[in-house]
């Protein structure tokens, strides 16, 4: 089930409130530009992408919603999403129907999956602009734990991983539930990185996003694994967005702003300030 952290999990139970009086239908590009404003749906709580930081809405989809909109000459009116049990249900809420408590649809929705099966099964939507390759990673202190050793040679120390998520499933399902007692479950995965950095696990499978953006705000000591994780069946994502299906004069828009910020670089010093490292997404060609 493909779900709002791009294949990581989470198990968001309803639609947060992001009331926007007078906009209660995703517009084309002409009516955004005539009432001056995107709105724009991003996820609450998925740090490095989108979370609130001293009262303020913060994060890499945050930003990039916001130099879209500008580019587009309009203002960004962000709204928090509550990821449902899949990424279908979000965008149902999120972009093509609305959701509880009168959450409006938005005009734009960031940190969708980019995936053929996944958009075949949502015509309501159109799936544009890919932005990012995203992957999960290991990572943990080196004097603590052998990053390199087979998965079974890490029982008895302390591993961290977000709750229900691949990294979960993975990290107390394969061979044979050898590690299951060891994994410490955590809201997120940057919760789990966090938990390393504090010295409250010894290593974390997390995305690669939320490693590297742990590492910029200061989780000391943390190392990556170099090589690949055995019989770990995920190759990897990429991530887009999404407009709602007669909105397709918006969607031509907003890829080509994002092809062009990829273009010059402006993409990538974006993620930068998060110390992520951007990624193109593989769709982008």
């Amino acid at each position: 089930m493909l779900s709002r952290r791009g294949l990581i999990g989470g198990a968001g139970a309803a639609m947060a409130l992001g009331l926007c009086p007078g906009m209660t239908h995703a517009a084309p590009l002409g009516k955004v530009k005539e009432l001056g404003v995107l709105r724009v749906v991003v996820y609450k709580d998925n740090r490095p992408w989108s979370w609130e930081e001293g009262g303020k809405l913060v994060g890499l989809d945050a930003d990039l919603a916001s130099a879209i909109a500008g580019k587009l000459g309009v203002r960004a009116d962000l709204a928090q999403l509550v990821a449902d049990e899949s990424a279908d249900d979000d965008l149902r809420h999120g972009v093509w129907k609305g959701g509880l408590l009168g959450f409006a649809p938005g005009d734009l929705m960031l940190h969708v999956p980019f995936d053929r099966t996944f958009a075949a099964r949502n015509d309501q939507v159109a799936i544009i602009a890919p932005y990012y390759r995203e992957s999960f990673r290991f990572a943990g202190t080196q004097n603590a734990i052998d990053l390199e050793a087979p998965p079974p040679g890490w029982r008895g120390h302390r591993l961290a991983a977000e709750l229900d998520s691949i990294p979960d499933f993975y990290l107390i399902g394969s061979f044979g539930g050898i590690l299951a007692k060891d994994v410490a479950h955590y809201p997120s995965g940057s919760d789990a990185v966090a938990a390393v950095a504090a010295g409250k696990a010894d290593a974390v499978l997390a995305s690669r996003a939320q490693i590297e953006e742990g590492l910029h705000r200061g989780a000391k000591g943390l190392t990556l694994r170099k090589g690949p994780l055995p019989a770990f069946t995920s190759p990897g994502w990429d991530i887009g967005m999404a407009v709602k299906e007669n909105s397709r004069t918006l969607g031509d828009a907003v890829e080509e702003i994002v092809a062009a910020m990829a273009a010059s670089g402006e993409m990538k010093a974006l993620f930068a300030t998060y110390g992520v490292q951007w990624t193109p997404a593989l769709a982008a060609g």
